[in-house]
């Protein structure tokens, strides 16, 4: 006769096996708990209702209304502050005459040519600083006057060296890019543990191994921290940048705002420099989350 096991018998065969092992169990030694109840009763974390994306547009949404509502009421003259759906017909009416794309797509392409030159040198000049006492020696007393200078008042000389054609505002914005990414990226190397070092060492790993499969790596979170400085930098240095001489470009449409007294066209373009933040500050968190997918850090509660 063939045996049927139902859930019955499979419970009376685990509280046999359980009396057995609290027979065997020593006096002093406590049962550890479950690994299913600990499941069971681990608590789950619930999902919320709204995206968090959208809850991310919330705060720039709220600005917009709050806009909306002192300009509507009167507490924003006209003379002040144009409303918003002033900015958005000056927006409809650049648009279609194509030069509000011709503006965004000059001051883009300044700005990924700074930001190149910018993270190359900075990433560079803290690998050579952070892997070699020699190199910190020489470089970072150097770096660190320099940082000290303020960007906007190299632009003289840099006018002078360069002139005022397109050079000088993609060497100023390389500038004011380099030190975030250079700082933040030694602070890293710096910070990385010296057992993670000895550790590669022991595994037969040399200086260049260890640089590029220790030390780099455990790097990158400092980098990508850098890296949201200086993109904002780069769009603040823009704006002066753009006073050189320039005929089209964001710094361009404010400095044309100005000079025809449009209030409209002045905060178009720096609505358009907010917006820009907002997508580089969300390219950089998609890059955290995709390079640092190994990382498990406190996210709020």
């Amino acid at each position: 006769m063939t045996a049927v096991v139902t859930p019955t018998t499979v419970d009376l065969v685990d509280k046999d096996r359980d009396r057995a092992q609290d027979r065997d169990r020593a006096p002093g030694d406590v049962a550890a708990p479950a690994l299913t109840e600990a499941r069971t009763f681990a608590p789950r974390s619930r999902r919320p209702l709204i995206p968090r994306g959208v809850r991310r547009l919330g705060g720039p949404l709220g600005v917009l209304l709050v806009w909306h509502v002192l300009c509507a009421t009167g507490v924003l003259g006209e003379r002040t502050m144009a409303p918003p759906g002033d900015v958005f017909a000056a927006a409809r009416d650049l648009t279609a005459s194509g030069e509000l794309q011709e503006h965004l797509l000059t001051s883009l392409g300044r700005v990924v040519q700074g930001l190149a030159l910018g993270i190359t040198a900075g990433v560079l000049l803290a690998t050579v600083s952070g892997l070699s006492r020699l190199g910190d020696d020489l470089l970072d007393s150097t770096l660190q006057m320099l940082r000290s200078v303020p960007t906007i008042g190299m632009l003289p000389l840099i006018m002078i060296w360069f002139g005022i054609g397109e050079q000088p505002k993609v060497l100023l914005i390389a500038i004011g890019t380099t030190f975030p990414i250079y700082l933040n990226t030694l602070a890293a190397i710096r910070g990385i543990d010296d057992r993670l070092v000895e550790a590669g060492r022991v595994f037969g790993l040399g200086r260049l191994g260890l640089a590029r499969r220790v030390i780099l790596p455990g790097a990158v979170p400092g980098f990508l921290v850098g890296l949201r400085f200086a993109l904002v930098g780069a769009w603040l240095i823009l704006i002066f940048a753009e006073q050189i001489n320039a005929r089209s470009g964001l710094g361009y449409l404010l400095t044309l705002g100005r000079s025809t007294y449009r209030i409209d066209i002045i905060l178009l373009a720096l609505s358009i420099y907010g917006l820009l933040g907002f997508v580089a500050d969300a390219i950089v968190r998609l890059l955290e989350r995709t390079l640092l997918a190994w990382r498990r850090g406190f996210t709020g509660s």
